[in-house]
Parts: C-alpha cells; sequence; structure tokens
C-alpha cells in the first residue's frame, strides 16, 4: 500500500533488530522501502539488503559530504552497480552548503558525474539539496538530468512548485509532521499530486507522533497520513496516487526490461 522511497537500512541503528524493522514495515501496508547508497561500500549494503529482502530495493551513489572520495574508480565501481537488477536509482548525491564536509567545487564536481551516470543508465537522480538550490538546479539542468527526486524536500512552496513544473518529484519526510512546517504544509497543499512522494529518510527525521525515537521504514504512514489531511483526500485515494508514482518513477527501467521480455510489468 505504501512506499517508503528513501531510508538508510544498512545503518548501523538497524545492525540489532533489521529483520524485526522490516517485518514491522510490511505489518504497517509499507511494501515497497528504496535504501539508498551513500558511498561505494553502502551501495553495496544497499544491493545485498535489495538481494535479501524482497520488499527492499537500492540506490546507488556517494553522498556529497563523502564527494572527495567519488574519483574515476569510485565512478566506475557505481556505473558497475547501477547495472544490478535490484538498483532503481542513482544517488543519493547532491550539494550540501550546510555541513560542507567536502569544498563545494569537490561536491559540484561529483554531483555532475552522478548526473552523467544517471543520464547513461537510464534511472533517476536522488538529490540531496541543503541551501544549495541555486546550484543544485544549474548542475541538473546543464547535464541533461531526466527523471529526478527531491530528497527530503525542506524549500518553499515556490520553489516546489517550479521544480515541480520541471517534472522532479517533491518528496517529502518527516519534517512535514513538525508543530512548526506551515511553508512544508503550503508545499504539501500546491504540489500537483503526480509530484509527490513520501519517505523516512530512517534512521532520521522520526515524524509526529514518534518524533524522537529512532526513525523506521513503517512510520512513513504517519507521513502520508499528514500529507493526505492537508491535501484533504482519503488515505487510500492518496495510496493509490503515490504508489503510482513510485512505480513510475523507480521502476521504469524494470517495466521495460519486462515488456521487452514479453511479460506485463507489474506494479510494486
Amino acid at each position: 500500500m505504501w512506499t517508503d522511497t528513501h531510508l538508510h537500512l544498512d545503518d548501523a541503528a538497524f545492525d540489532e533488530d533489521r529483520d524485526a524493522v522490516v517485518a514491522r514495515a510490511t505489518a504497517a501496508g509499507v511494501r515497497t522501502m528504496i535504501c539508498a547508497g551513500t558511498s561505494v561500500e553502502g551501495s553495496r549494503r544497499a544491493i545485498a539488503l535489495a538481494e535479501g529482502y524482497p520488499e527492499v530495493w537500492a540506490t546507488v551513489g556517494i553522498h556529497p559530504a563523502a564527494a572527495a572520495s567519488a574519483d574515476a574508480a569510485a565512478f566506475q565501481a557505481l556505473a558497475e552497480l547501477a547495472r544490478h537488477p535490484r538498483v532503481v536509482a542513482v544517488g543519493e548525491t547532491g550539494l550540501d552548503y550546510v555541513h560542507e564536509r567536502a569544498p563545494r567545487r569537490v561536491q559540484a564536481d561529483a554531483f555532475a558525474n552522478h548526473v552523467r551516470l544517471a543520464r547513461e543508465t537510464g534511472l533517476p537522480l536522488v538529490i540531496h539539496n541543503r541551501e544549495a538550490s541555486e546550484d543544485v538546479e544549474r548542475i541538473l539542468t546543464d547535464g541533461g538530468a531526466g527523471v529526478v527526486v527531491m530528497h527530503c524536500f525542506t524549500g518553499g512552496p515556490d520553489l516546489a512548485v517550479r521544480w515541480a513544473e520541471v517534472g522532479w518529484m517533491i518528496s517529502l519526510a518527516g519534517p512535514l509532521t513538525f508543530a512548526k512546517a506551515g511553508a512544508l504544509h503550503e508545499v504539501a497543499r500546491c504540489v500537483p499530486a503526480d509530484r509527490l512522494l513520501v519517505e523516512t529518510d530512517a534512521p532520521y527525521l522520526a515524524p509526529v507522533p514518534v518524533r524522537g525515537r529512532r526513525c523506521e521504514p513503517a512510520f512513513v504512514v504517519h507521513t502520508a497520513l499528514a500529507l493526505a489531511a492537508l491535501r484533504d483526500v482519503s488515505a487510500d485515494a492518496l495510496a493509490a496516487v503515490l504508489a503510482e508514482n513510485g512505480t513510475r518513477v523507480f521502476f521504469r527501467r524494470h517495466a521495460e526490461g519486462e515488456a521487452r521480455a514479453g511479460e506485463v510489468p507489474g506494479r510494486r
């Protein structure tokens, strides 16, 4: 019924009870979980988890905080990993001007290489953006980016609408449920339904009413229900739209492959 489009199931926070975390998610109606790669080794871990759990899929990428490690060998490894059948996107990539754990030029070069890799593989891009919207937009546009997911969007409604009009997806996480998230509430109301996704970013950013706890994929339901209330639609109606959006964005390559093989693509 629900899809958590971005989480970090490989995080050490889940080492003690990962099986139970996945089980709780599926019991809550979360049928698809997308584990984001943030380094070459993290991407390998995400793929291994996707191989072990039928509900889990992987992305491959290098987080901007680790951009200094994004050398030619790293991108060769990512290109090989991107061919894995359980991989559905390139990223988490982008720019972070808040923490700046790598110089901005290093981040930009790594980001541009991710855009190229996504274009070459036909995979969507999962974007991390912290106080860098202008440069994020420029690099995506200059690089000819295709399908783009703005992970854990925290910008304002004007930016969200502009990016949605370009065709980029706006993914909302736990902050949507926070009491002081007025701008995000307006984003939730004004973005076209076919440009919306929800996520947890687990183990981070647990939503209300479980804020302060370790976040896990089952909690995406709280964010989704908050989104439904803000848009004044039923949970079932929103679930159908989000499922369609998730399938269109992340599983297009799989659907095309199945179609070429003479099979009818199934909804994930």
